[in-house]
């Protein structure tokens, strides 16, 4: 934000332009909001790819059909497509946010448009950690399902049954932490630039 910096200290000093420092200043930052969105849109793609190929790599119909627990199927299958298709509303989201605020032509507009922009992150980073859990403590049941023993052990042994729910909350628990550190990483930087953004065109609309 170095630029920027510049800008606000020139503009602050008495000139006879001060319009022209406030649309410069207007300029970079919708160059800035208009690059972030981007970015976030790119990511939720590569994001969503690289959950795909990993998908592919792992067939869960094979194993569940070798361990007679075809009835499983088309709930997983079930799950998979409605996955896919929350996540393409999603990208679908980005990418029409980011078509607005590259078209935004006014302060007011553009800051409601960033608005909405890091609303839609949040519900999508939202959704991805409750489909981690759901996707978790469905490998946990569909584990138990398959296999009879472990099934008979958990009936029969209390021990057994609470050492198997701790490990699975400590399982859920360190994924999950490791889940929203990424977001929090990737997603939780462009948010900070783009709220900067938005309390720079509020200085800019008072």
């Amino acid at each position: 934000m170095e630029e920027l910096d510049l800008l606000k200290k020139d503009w602050n000093k008495e000139n006879p332009y001060p319009q022209l420092q406030e649309a410069d200043i207007y300029k970079m930052l919708h160059k800035k909001s208009s690059s972030i969105v981007k970015w976030i849109l790119i990511i939720s793609i590569l994001e969503v790819s690289l959950w795909t190929v990993i998908s592919f790599c792992f067939n869960s119909d094979e194993y569940l059909i070798n361990n007679h627990s075809e009835f499983m199927i088309p709930y997983f299958q079930a799950l998979t497509v409605l996955n896919f298709i929350v996540t393409g509303v999603f990208i679908f989201l980005f990418y029409n946010n980011y078509r607005t605020i590259s078209a935004s032509n006014a302060t007011k507009k553009l800051m409601a448009d960033i608005v909405r922009t890091r609303r839609t992150v949040k519900y999508y980073v939202g959704y991805n950690l409750g489909i981690l859990v759901l996707s978790i403590i469905s490998g946990f049941v569909m584990a138990i399902m398959v296999n009879p023993t472990i099934a008979h052990d958990l009936e029969h042994n209390t021990r057994i049954m609470v050492i198997t729910i701790v490990v699975m909350i400590v399982f859920l628990l360190i994924f999950f932490a490791i889940a929203a550190l990424f977001y929090y990483l990737i997603y939780g930087t462009l948010m900070k630039r783009l709220y900067r953004n938005y309390k720079e065109l509020k200085k800019i609309d008072l």
